[in-house]
């Protein structure tokens, strides 16, 4: 049972009485009037026990867009339903309007809307809706928490989406979709031309010179359908913030857009996600569901607060593929972590695969090294350009292995890791 405001002003009226007739009289001849105001107007209120609740949610939504969930209620009562529905979701949910006015009719229905906007990525839940029941006088309610739950499950933004038209232009000029045809030194055969000076004799292609009585040369260009594997990193070191948004969110943009472009360009893609064990695994099928089945695997991926677990990223890559492969690492260069479980992890992979480690850099680094107006931004700029050497040394020693590395601030690294497959495909190193 709840209690109105307008029941309180009833009961300041009440008093006025007792204080003209101080008698034990007037208080309880006041204490009953209160009390039967009460037993009057619960008793004509509707029951909410009577009030059937059904939700709907949205499939999906994309993070920093907006939604409605509906409440579809019906009055299963003999009385007009006078009230209010809270909808019980979690505070990220950005339920703008989750209390409203109710009037529903004894045996008729009745839709709420309420207006989502989700301030964070994952899977938001709402367990139940709470009803008030107003009397006639508006003086006190019949109240009850109903169970109704429902998920709404929030997409990444993908707002490195943008990138996309203009990095498959530049895939499609390597496939000769384009005006402009670009041979490199691929694995893939494109055709036959004169020998010139400089050519390397291991092109020959000594049939064809046989039979032109000329000597003539094989042209390659980069291979399709190769694999391409990504290792998104959900370790504790994806937990921290850089600018407004976990490291993890910023490797699930550049993962999103690279296996987009990957499937586009005719590369079969797989992603996994893991720290110990597998959070997630998504690869493509050729039926054209790469984008949705990757947004739905990421979305409830959370950080998790355990060590990465390097030694057994070999064998999940093993697992997806028994050939060579471009294995992307998203993972932090942070000292201590990288020196003890990603140098020896790519020293290893690189015997095999083409291995590029793409890593956000965070901004506020480049800004504090440059800051040295104080004595106190003076240590905070030498220990930012310190952060900054020992990543330049890991990105030294990476490179020694014959690996790539993509360091980048966040709103970079999707368009830069981009790029950088796409030079590794038209070298034919793919």
């Amino acid at each position: 049972m709840a209690i109105s405001g307008r029941f309180f002003l009833l009961a300041l009226l009440a008093v006025v009485p007792i204080i003209a007739v101080p008698r034990s009289a007037s208080w309880l001849l006041a204490l009953a009037a209160l009390l039967l105001v009460l037993a009057v107007d619960l008793g004509l209120a509707a029951s909410p026990r009577r009030i059937a609740v059904r939700r709907e949610i949205p499939n999906g939504v994309r993070l920093t867009e907006g939604t409605t969930a509906v409440l579809r209620l019906a009055n299963e009562s003999r009385r007009l339903l006078r009230g209010q529905v809270r909808d019980g979701w979690q505070p990220s949910a950005g339920a703008a309007n989750a209390l409203q006015a109710l009037r529903i009719p004894a045996g008729e229905r009745a839709v709420v809307r309420v207006r989502l906007l989700p301030a964070r990525r994952g899977d938001l839940r709402a367990d139940h809706v709470t009803l008030r029941s107003y009397g006639p006088l508006g003086m006190a309610a019949w109240q009850k928490t109903i169970k109704a739950p429902g998920t709404l499950r929030v997409l990444p933004p993908f707002h490195s989406k943008r990138h996309l038209p203009s990095k498959l232009r530049k895939l499609r000029e390597l496939d000769g979709k384009a005006a402009v045809q670009i041979r490199g030194a691929g694995t893939e055969f494109d055709s036959l031309r004169d020998y010139v000076r400089g050519d390397d004799v291991r092109s020959i292609d000594w049939r064809a010179t046989a039979r032109r009585r000329d000597v003539v040369v094989r042209t390659w260009r980069p291979e399709r359908d190769r694999r391409v594997v990504i290792v998104l990193d959900t370790s504790r070191t994806s937990a921290a913030r850089i600018g407004d948004e976990p490291r993890l969110d910023t490797g699930i943009e550049a993962s999103l857009l690279l296996a987009v472009l990957a499937e586009r360009g005719g590369d079969r893609v797989s992603l996994i996600a893991y720290d110990r064990r597998v959070r997630t695994r998504v690869s493509s099928s050729g039926k054209g569901n790469m984008l949705n089945a990757m947004v739905q695997g990421l979305a409830p991926l959370q950080p998790e607060l355990i060590e990465l677990d390097a030694a057994g990223i070999p064998g999940q890559v093993r697992a997806v593929t028994a050939h060579r492969a471009l294995v992307v690492l998203v993972t932090p260069l942070d000292a201590g972590a990288a020196e003890e479980g990603l140098i020896p992890l790519v020293a290893q992979l690189a015997r095999r695969h083409v291995v590029v480690v793409a890593s956000v850099r965070d901004p506020a680094l480049d800004e504090a090294r440059l800051e040295r107006s104080t004595a106190a931004l003076v240590y905070r700029a030498a220990a930012a350009e310190h952060a900054l050497n020992r990543r330049a040394a890991i990105t030294a020693v990476i490179k020694q292995l014959g690996a790539e590395v993509v360091d980048a601030p966040p709103n970079e690294l999707p368009p830069e890791l981009a790029d950088m497959y796409i030079r590794l495909k038209a070298a034919g190193r793919l």
